[in-house]
């Protein structure tokens, strides 16, 4: 029932919480939130939270790619965000928020993982952990903009090789994680034939389909480096034109949250 009065309202140009379909919820981002790691931000869109601790540690590269650092990302929804999560392993949902924040931010080659080395065979693996606090929709636009922003901010610790062994002294900094660019993520979604962005947790329950759009400027240019389909039906080709563009303008947007 409710979604179908969701569906209504959106058809007759409006939305439940009075927004325009391009507008997005109130933006909020605090940072360095958690004194033991690395960088941390809290963001909030309307009433989604989400936090992003960061953290470093070193370790053994991948085989494939010997002299660059590692990045990994991992998300966690409580128990407490939402009726809908209950402990135990880890929700479908979670899985695809780490993957997507994961391939905007490798994609973008915002981090220059070749400067993360320390010595042969020993590098900086760079953890990126996502906490949904509250859930109110559009937790993959919240988790990005959380984890570039504790990006943005993380330190790299001291780290000396006593007998081969890395031993790291988090009370030094030895410099900043450097990011040569600042991704961001837009989710288009599409009700009926309206498009529209940052939905609330109502209108994703009545979404036919959105369109997850990973970006990073250069000269003012959009380069597209993640694309993230979700939802039960599709796009035609003119309302994903209208998609990207809607996302490139609010990526502009959301880049302004980052400076």
């Amino acid at each position: 029932m409710e979604e179908n009065l969701i569906r209504e309202i959106i058809a007759r140009g409006s939305r439940v919480d009075g927004r325009k379909f391009e507008e997005y919820r109130e933006i909020k981002i605090e940072r360095n939130l958690i004194s033991n790691a690395e960088g941390s931000a809290k963001v909030c869109i309307g009433d989604t939270k989400v936090v992003a601790g960061v953290k470093l540690e070193p370790g053994a590269p991948f085989p494939d790619s010997p002299n660059e650092g590692v990045l990994m990302v991992n998300a966690e929804f409580l128990p407490l965000a939402s009726e809908e999560f209950e402990p135990g392993p880890p929700r479908e949902e979670a899985i695809e928020l780490a993957r997507v924040v994961d391939r905007v931010i490798r994609e973008s080659k915002a981090i220059p993982l070749e400067e993360l080395v320390i010595a042969k065979d020993l590098v900086w693996k760079v953890m990126i952990d996502l906490v949904v606090l509250d859930h109110n929709g559009n937790l993959i636009d919240a988790s990005c903009l959380a984890a570039v922003a504790a990006l943005k901010d993380a330190k790299i610790p001291k780290v000396e090789l006593v007998e081969n062994r890395p031993i790291v002294d988090r009370e030094v900094i030895a410099g900043n994680v450097r990011l040569a660019r600042l991704p961001v993520a837009v989710t288009v979604c599409k009700i009926g034939n309206t498009l529209f962005v940052d939905p609330n947790l109502k209108e994703e329950d009545a979404l036919d389909a959105r369109l997850t759009v990973g970006m990073f400027f250069e000269n003012e240019k959009a380069k597209i480096c993640a694309l993230q389909k979700g939802g039960s039906r599709g796009f035609t080709p003119e309302e994903i034109e209208q998609a990207l563009d809607l996302a490139i303008a609010k990526g502009k947007e959301l880049l302004g949250f980052l400076s």
